[in-house]
């Protein structure tokens, strides 16, 4: 009999573009996948494309409404009654408290992926100093728990979010590296940014909008592009009057959302990404992968996605200015220079951060887990698969 395993997300966006891999490897192995997910454009390409099954979730981001919340809560509660997977993995912060509640009570074993702390930690009130506590209580019942970085590990460490919960420590999500081959830079057209995010005020959208007007206003003659989703369910979401407003003044050029950035990183010199907080953030390292140094900011989660300095370059957070000056040096910078940042960057990729490293160690989990439960053990994830790092058990 096939395992059934559900991948949770808040987005189906998500699970297609990063958790692709992941997906077709459990297929392979034989299991039955089934992602539960808000309906967007990508839902039907999991079942068409990938051929997945979906559960179509009611969920917004950026609500904290208790009626809409309750009711979110409640269809997890159905569907996870209803179907009794063997193993349940938790993408995203919502998904990794709601979903993992539910688990937790009607004892479904499953995993949490912290990829990245998100708003209940950037920001600081009332309401997300709750949200942190239950998302402890959550994470010390998951059989597994996956980080990104050393920083948010510490930091679930020092707040006592943990437990006794085994945890992997993972190169971000990985990067296939034959997918996002390697390519020269740009020799003609203008020097060109590219910054490439969910359009959210945490990502550093406008403090890299206001540095790419800067830069036009002392007159250089760059490109800036910026690549995303508009319409994102998140409290920082950025506005379409804001981004019609920036084309307008011609500070930037808004390419919408993609599934396949390949060919806009392909014409671009530098990945730009000024965020306020992240995991491993997957398009650093896909822009790395295909030779392409980055600038980011210097926090959790983005100064490990490059090697200061040497595959890319640091600057302050929250701050355009300091974007602004970062994004001047490497556009004076000579061109051989910034082709072998280019050049290292795909070195450090396939050095540490291949997606196979990510894919086996969510197979070892299940497969522990589903021998496991079959001896009625309870150390469902012991296994240690190479190239990541795992708690003494």
């Amino acid at each position: 009999m096939k395992s059934v395993v559900f991948l949770t997300s808040n987005t189906s966006w998500y699970l297609y573009n990063f958790r692709r891999s992941s997906i077709q490897a459990l297929q392979e192995q034989g299991s039955r996948v089934i992602c539960l997910s808000p309906p967007d454009d990508f839902s039907q390409r999991l079942v068409d494309e990938l051929g997945a099954e979906h559960i179509a979730l009611p969920l917004d981001g950026k609500s904290t409404g208790a009626v809409q919340e309750l009711r979110s809560l409640r269809f997890i509660w159905t569907v996870m009654r209803q179907y009794r997977p063997d193993f349940v993995f938790n993408f995203t912060v919502k998904m990794n408290i709601y979903c993992g509640l539910v688990c937790a009570l009607q004892k479904i074993p499953f995993a949490n992926n912290i990829s990245g702390l998100g708003t209940a930690f950037i920001h600081d009130s009332w309401l997300f100093r709750r949200v942190r506590q239950v998302y402890g209580l959550v994470n010390r019942r998951a059989r597994h728990l996956f980080f990104q970085n050393e920083e948010d590990l510490s930091v679930f460490r020092d707040k006592g979010m943990l437990g006794d919960t085994p945890y992997t420590l993972l190169p971000g999500s990985g990067v296939n590296l034959q997918r996002f081959a390697t390519s020269p830079l740009p020799e003609s057209g203008p020097f060109t940014f590219i910054m490439i995010a969910r359009l959210l005020g945490d990502k550093g959208v406008r403090e890299y909008a206001e540095a790419c007007r800067v830069l036009k206003a002392e007159g250089l003659g760059v490109r800036c592009l910026l690549v995303g989703p508009l319409g994102v369910s998140n409290r920082t979401a950025i506005s379409e009057e804001e981004v019609a407003k920036w084309q307008a003044e011609g500070v930037l050029e808004y390419l919408g959302a993609t599934d396949d950035v390949r060919p806009l990183i392909e014409r671009s010199h530098v990945l730009v990404l000024p965020s306020y907080r992240e995991g491993m953030p997957r398009t650093v390292l896909e822009a790395a992968a295909m030779g392409r140094p980055a600038i980011v900011t210097d926090v959790p989660g983005c100064r490990h996605a490059v090697e200061a300095g040497v595959t890319g370059w640091l600057c302050e957070v929250r701050s355009a200015g300091a974007l602004a000056a970062v994004m001047r040096q490497v556009v004076e910078m000579d061109r051989g220079e910034l082709q072998g940042a280019g050049d290292a960057a795909r070195r450090r990729m396939e050095d540490e951060f291949s997606e196979e490293v990510v894919v086996e160690a969510y197979l070892g989990c299940l497969d522990r887990e589903v021998g496991v439960r079959r001896m009625n053990s309870s150390d469902p994830c012991a296994s240690r698969p190479h190239g990541v790092k795992n708690k003494q058990l």
